[in-house]
């Protein structure tokens, strides 16, 4: 440490003597490098603006994506109180009106035991053949893999569904999900259901293939009047 210190004070002591010799040299020829001067001087002031304006426009744009992610969360949780508020009965009634919404015709709940889960069977605008399993959990519950298999074991064999929706006012858990995606399952968790609700088609849904977004916000309690069917 001594060392290093005597060395920095010695690299000082030489700095001094240098730099004062420069603004001599400087002064003396300031008629001949005064534009060379101010030219560097403005080059770094332009140099040091730019960089200023350009990361306070990364961080403006990073704050309001951030902030527009959050409103967005928040509005998505305010639609989906409703939904966790309505029996498992309800939930399903509910998921029939949005296929409605949507264009799906002859729209059918089972509302009953047995279903084979086709708690919602319909077509599609474009006359593919709609199934849809609901369940009505609590948000910080998941829907797990043997439930996700049973569904892909009806879906297609038992009703000969072109298009099969797995929506959920819970999660899904990552095996629910994986296989979800590979055989083509339509794996509506939480937020999707939520976009759903706020106004996005089920058209647009469809695509993803269970390729979600993520599950309920962090730190949400179970609502008391969610209930498994």
């Amino acid at each position: 440490m001594a060392t290093r210190r005597g060395r920095r004070r010695a690299l000082r002591r030489r700095a001094w003597p240098t730099g004062a010799a420069l603004l001599f040299i400087l002064a003396l020829n300031w008629d001949t490098v005064w534009p060379y001067v101010v030219g560097v001087t403005l080059v770094a002031l332009l140099g040091g603006t730019a960089w200023w304006l350009r990361t306070t426009h990364r961080t403006t744009v990073a704050g309001h994506r951030a902030w527009q992610a959050e409103e967005e969360n928040k509005a998505r949780e305010r639609s989906m109180s409703e939904v966790d508020a309505m029996t498992w009965q309800r939930f399903e009634r509910y998921v029939a009106e949005l296929c409605r919404r949507d264009g799906c015709t002859q729209v059918i709940v089972s509302g009953k035991s047995g279903d084979l889960g086709a708690d919602v069977i319909g077509l599609m605008p474009d006359g593919r053949r709609l199934v849809v399993q609901c369940k009505h959990y609590a948000p910080h519950r998941t829907v797990s893999s043997g439930d996700m298999q049973k569904f892909l074991g009806t879906a297609k064999a038992e009703h000969g569904a072109d298009v099969a929706i797995f929506v959920t006012t819970a999660t899904f858990t990552r095996a629910a999900q994986a296989l979800a995606t590979k055989h083509d399952i339509l794996a509506l968790h939480r937020n999707l259901l939520g976009a759903w609700v706020r106004g996005s088609t089920l058209q647009s849904l469809i695509p993803l293939n269970g390729a979600g977004s993520g599950g309920p916000p962090r730190g949400r309690r179970a609502r008391s009047q969610a209930f498994r069917r």
